[in-house]
């Protein structure tokens, strides 16, 4: 009986093998790098526009309204103006 020292490529690891499980999470890490450096990315063009003038935080808002459809942007708006008007914020 082998002593498991020197585990083999080919040992299965539930029903996954340990080469496509090795592949998985080679696949996950590049993903992430490559995240963090699109990420530095944005922050960098946000740092640029906050140079110049522009309000990053705004920005930002547009960015995330700019992402949903126009019935769920319709929707928040709406609940936004009931919400403001229920505090008399106009």
């Amino acid at each position: 009986m082998p002593d498991g020292s020197a585990v083999s490529k080919k040992v299965k690891a539930g029903p996954i093998s340990a080469d496509r499980l090795k592949s998985f999470v080679e696949r996950i890490e590049k993903l992430e790098e490559e995240r963090k450096a699109i990420s530095g990315d944005i922050r960098d063009v946000y740092t640029e526009a906050k140079g110049v003038g522009y309000d990053v935080k705004t920005m930002r808002k547009i960015v995330s309204i700019r992402k949903m459809d126009a019935a769920e942007r319709d929707e928040q708006e709406q609940l936004l103006d009931v919400y403001k008007h229920a505090l008399g914020m106009v």
